[in-house]
């Protein structure tokens, strides 16, 4: 192993690699050193690459959280698909000039290494491990209830305590014994707090008070969906385009039967609870978009990379933001919004309106929909370790490649791991907004990256983002916001200021503050450097975006990145092959 550097020499954390650093860094063989024999297989198109980022996109959101959001925002939420696609395709538009320029595996942490530098790099890099994983503990979860109420509507019924996580058990365990010690009814107690309530009954105990309680579905498919991707890249996007095609056809056979029940007067009032019922979805909204990313990290195993990704990663965002505001129109004109509050929305809105054949097609599709989401992301997370690890941030394991399979096999294992034990023990309300905030601060790192590498438009990339000056634009776009949001948010504004009288209530604004800060300084230095008005807007939006979920989920944000950084200054720092390389110069 090389001799690690003195952790003293901190002049090392903005390290940045050149292109030809990364183009030329070579790939793990099958022990997990430099050579050629162990490289990636390139089989993916931009057919392939498209059906991948349609994968990842229309999953959980559509067939699970477009509900809850519904019935918060009313049927305004299909704007806030549009504006949350808007924001995305600013990143995309970011993403796929890296792609063209940097066309290997990474994502955002190879582009984050390129223009910030190597700790910029690790952080999101870390960030990403928490979007991927995490997000997969999600959509498993999801996957897992959709399965066995399946399985329940043909009369195969799969014992309580084996649906659902130990903590949610656990907790709605004890919620229903307080109600009960305080002499109130069971009636009182939701339909959660009972179905915990008799998981955790009914369970065998293990000791120690405890009772095995797990979501075992969710375990499984984890498994499956993990041994297909070691198998091998071409089984899995064959895999990707089969459950792409049915769920399609479902999508629009719901759109064309849909359009038959939808009630006008529905829609209105349009946003019933104005832009703060609206804004409220953002987190629901943008968890159907965090896998478009994921495309990028398959650079590796493209034919034409530099031409194909970033064409595919622009495809699957318009074509899935065009799915995603017919059938939100589709749900709130077919039922009052108020109802939406369901875990299944289209299977519930069928049944509702009597074509219950189609909500049973609908349960079947979300099934296969959240696997296929499953799967991209069991793709992408370990491909991210693999050039982590070749550049010696991570043990050299985490870049071994199966001399059979041509894909990153421990990686991929440990990935299935982080994924499969947490999803069976769990609460999923704890992760989605933790994966949106992930998602959104690599978005934003991407973008600020173009305005460091390429910042006029100047670069001989394949593709790059269009250049427009945006000197006298970006104040103009701040100060037209600023005078939208006095006219027509004046509740929200109220709101805002009278919450500093306690710091209770304020430091749930403190995001807020920085993002204002924030716009003075991007404007100015627009102004200054004529910045391009694309990357600027994406960055601004996503930063926009993040202060709307809130401090909790900041300070877990910042816990996890605390842990990141204690595991990079403990070792990726000492055995960065970038910075060894120019230490051994300076020697």
């Amino acid at each position: 192993m090389s001799t690690p550097l003195p952790p003293s020499r901190l002049s090392g954390l903005f390290r940045r690699k050149s292109l030809d650093d990364i183009l030329h860094n070579p790939p793990a063989d099958a022990e997990g050193h430099g050579g050629p024999a162990g490289g990636l297989e390139r089989h993916l198109t931009v057919r392939d690459l498209t059906a991948l980022g349609i994968a990842a996109v229309i999953g959980a959101g559509i067939f699970s959280t477009i509900g809850n959001a519904s019935h918060d925002g009313g049927p305004a939420v299909s704007l806030l698909f549009v504006f949350t696609a808007i924001a995305c395709a600013f990143s995309a538009l970011c993403y796929a000039q890296f792609a063209a320029t940097i066309p290997v595996s990474g994502s955002a942490y190879t582009y984050a290494y390129a223009s910030f530098g190597e700790l910029t790099a690790w952080i999101i890099g870390w960030a990403l491990i928490m979007e991927y994983a995490v997000g997969n503990i999600v959509v498993a979860i999801s996957w897992s209830d959709y399965f066995t109420g399946l399985l329940s509507g043909v009369g195969v019924n799969v014992p309580i305590w084996l649906t659902m996580g130990m903590q949610s058990a656990h907790k709605y365990y004890n919620e229903v014994l307080a109600l009960m010690q305080a002499g109130k009814p069971l009636s009182e107690a939701s339909a959660a707090q009972l179905e915990g309530y008799k998981a955790w009954s009914a369970a065998p105990e293990i000791g120690g008070g405890l009772r095995l309680v797990l979501d075992l579905p969710a375990g499984l498919i984890t498994l499956a969906i993990t041994a297909l991707v070691y198998v091998g890249i071409k089984e899995s996007k064959n895999a990707s385009n089969l459950l792409v095609a049915l769920k399609l056809v479902v999508v629009a056979v719901v759109i064309l039967v849909g359009a038959f029940y939808v009630q006008p007067e529905n829609w209105s009032p349009f946003a019933p609870n104005g832009i703060g019922g609206v804004l409220k979805g953002v987190s629901a909204v943008f968890f159907a978009y965090i896998g478009f990313d994921a495309i990028s990290t398959t650079a590796e195993e493209c034919k034409n990379p530099q031409r194909d990704l970033p064409r595919a990663m622009i495809y699957a965002l318009i074509i899935c933001t065009i799915l995603y505001v017919i059938i939100t129109l589709i749900l709130t004109g077919m039922v009052n919004y108020k109802e939406l509050a369901v875990g299944d929305p289209l299977a519930y809105v069928f049944n509702k309106v009597g074509v219950k054949w189609l909500g049973g097609v609908v349960a079947v599709s979300a099934v296969l929909a959240m696997a296929s989401v499953l799967l991209v992301f069991q793709i992408g997370q370990p491909r991210i370790w693999m050039t982590m690890s070749r550049d010696g941030l991570l043990p050299p394991v985490f870049s071994r490649v199966h001399p059979k399979f041509h894909t990153p096999s421990f990686s991929t294992i440990v990935t299935g791991f982080f994924v499969g034990v947490p999803a069976m023990l769990l609460n999923m309300d704890l992760v989605i907004d933790l994966t949106s905030i992930g998602t959104l601060f690599a978005f934003a790192l991407v973008c600020g990256g173009i305005l460091i590498i390429d910042p006029h438009g100047q670069s001989n990339a394949r593709f790059k983002v269009p250049y427009i000056n945006g000197q006298f634009l970006v104040p103009l776009v701040l100060l037209v916001g600023a005078g939208l949001l006095f006219m027509y948010n004046q509740a929200g504004i109220r709101e805002f200021t009278q919450a500093f009288s306690s710091y209770e209530e304020g430091r749930h604004y403190i995001p807020m503050l920085v993002f204002f800060g924030f716009c003075l300084g991007l404007a100015w230095l627009s102004f200054r450097k004529k910045l391009s008005l694309l990357p600027t807007l994406g960055l601004l939006t996503n930063l926009y975006l993040m202060t709307q979920l809130g401090i909790n989920n900041w300070l877990l944000f910042f816990g996890w990145l605390v842990i990141g950084l204690a595991l990079y200054f403990n070792y990726g720092f000492k055995h960065s092959k970038l910075g060894l390389k120019k230490a051994a110069a300076v020697s």
